[in-house]
């Protein structure tokens, strides 16, 4: 018999009498929203899968009155040890947990040899049309298998010989196993739950936008969101209750880790239709799944958040910022060199604005995630894509924006006209002038001339061909309007003092 077909047959774990499992998960994730892709996963590197899971398991078990070992082994391998608990549902007074041990180190060809070492083993090996047996006192069993023979020769054996050994050793295991040493007072069937933290579990949000303009100046969306489930955690679970939970859950780890950021949407869906059900738990979102589901391991797993829901109302918005994000904060003190020393950005953004309220067809709580979005193509009637971007949890009656790209027939420019400083008299006054320009032939543009008035907190503007809107202490926005074809100049001046 292989060594193989030996553990297969020789070595299991005792499992306890027990009914059908009842088993609950609460899964979280620890990625910035955005981050995860299921290929990333197919390699399975589950101590790298950035997320953990709380799982609850309900069993009943023969016990005896005094001492039980019970031993699980039907565990994820990436569990963690401090986070296990056990406790009597039938008869919690008089039922205690004396030890309990997670174990972990599996039996592998070279441990099982290894309890042979300095010991007689038979080996065989093919030759030719036949089998070579040869016995020996073990004496190397790192890699290759290595024999003493009783003339005192050695031979050196390749690792896909079969190996006979005279007996199993103990102590060997061959999954990983909870053990509880459990005292009680009475004999008979008792249910009981036990829970735990497990690794190698993450789960993230994908929205779908559909992008329509039924008017000329208006757009429209239609919504869908997919929960993505990733199991490398080393067990199966069959027909668990799911729950997810939004929020940032702060986690303390042994090493430095994010705090773990939950992600679950909040779902419209009847429960008839057995979908998510969200509600509020302490300052987080609570979301379970209407009915059980399974997740295989190494398995990806994708679950419908909730039903499509048609005709959100949007806004389309282009945005010209010429400085680009270098130049978004203050300094320390007054910044007074004339050339920022970087080049004008050119291009102008898109972005889609969503009012995520009821009146609007949305007002629910959405988790963060990544967000696609496509336009249907009339010519053919085909789904292309035109942009992504990722959001934070955005609770009820809040705005989401997204950026799709940059747009290709309105372009813009930014220069520096004057410069005049007095770091004497404290003051620095900078003139700035903004062009946007409109190549399409048709269609006019709106278009928000974003500026950060970066050199100083105290400024004013002194100077300035159009209105502006000041959207914080920093930044001022221009709106235009640019006819096809043409062209719009802001000019301004800011005097910076302190």
């Amino acid at each position: 018999m292989s060594l193989n077909r030996t553990l297969a047959a020789a070595i299991a774990a005792a499992l306890p009498l027990a009914a059908t499992a009842e088993t609950a998960i609460t899964v979280y994730s620890s990625a910035q929203p955005g981050t995860l892709d299921a290929r990333n996963f197919r390699n399975n590197y589950s101590n790298a899968i950035p997320g953990y899971a709380l799982v609850r398991e309900d069993r009943t078990f023969d016990l005896k009155a005094g001492r039980n070992m019970l031993r699980i082994d039907d565990v994820p391998a990436l569990i963690d040890p401090t986070t296990v608990s056990f406790a009597s549902l039938s008869d919690p007074a008089r039922t205690r947990v004396v030890e309990q041990s997670f174990e972990f180190d599996l039996t592998s060809t070279e441990k099982l040899l290894s309890r042979y070492l300095d010991r007689d083993i038979t080996v065989e090996q093919p030759r030719g049309q036949g089998v070579e047996t040869v016995s020996g006192t073990l004496v190397g069993a790192q890699g290759q298998i290595i024999l003493k023979q009783p003339d005192g020769t050695v031979r050196i054996m390749s690792s896909s010989s079969s190996v006979k050994l005279p007996s199993l050793p103990g102590g060997l295991i061959s999954k990983p196993t909870l053990v509880w040493d459990i005292e009680t007072a009475n004999t008979g069937p008792q249910k009981a739950r036990f829970t735990y933290q497990t690794g190698g579990m993450t789960w993230w949000t994908d929205y779908n936008f559909t992008y329509s303009e039924p008017r000329p100046g208006t757009c429209k969306l239609d919504v869908s969101a997919w929960v993505t489930l990733v199991n490398q955690s080393g067990a199966s679970f069959n027909d668990a209750k799911l729950k997810l939970i939004a929020g940032d859950v702060q986690r303390v780890q042994p090493v430095a880790e994010r705090a773990a950021k939950s992600m679950a949407l909040a779902s419209p869906a009847s429960p008839a239709a057995q979908g998510f059900i969200e509600k509020s738990f302490f300052e987080y979102h609570l979301y379970t799944l209407g009915r059980p589901t399974s997740l295989a391991q190494n398995s990806t797993k994708q679950i419908e958040l909730f039903p499509a829901v048609l005709n959100v109302g949007c806004e389309k918005s282009l945005v010209y910022y010429g400085q680009g994000s270098r130049w978004s904060s203050y300094y320390n003190t007054p910044y007074t060199e004339r050339d920022p020393g970087s080049q004008a950005n050119k291009k102008v953004d898109v972005y889609l604005s969503v009012k995520n309220t009821k009146e609007n067809g949305l007002g629910v709580p959405l988790p963060a995630g990544k967000i696609r979005v496509s336009q249907l193509d009339s010519a053919d009637r085909s789904l292309e894509f035109i942009g992504e971007d990722v959001i934070n949890h955005t609770p009820r009656d809040e705005m989401v924006s997204v950026k799709l790209g940059s747009s290709f027939d309105v372009v813009g420019e930014r220069r520096q006209t004057d410069y005049r400083v007095d770091t004497s008299a404290k003051w620095i006054e900078e003139e700035i002038e903004v062009k946007v320009r409109n190549r399409k032939e048709t269609e006019p543009v709106s278009v928000d001339v974003r500026e950060s008035l970066y050199r100083w907190s105290n400024w004013s503007i002194i100077r300035k061909t159009s209105d502006y809107v000041k959207d914080d202490s920093r930044t001022i926005h221009f709106p235009v309007k640019i006819a096809p074809g043409g062209e719009a100049v802001v000019r301004y001046t800011v005097r910076y003092t302190w």
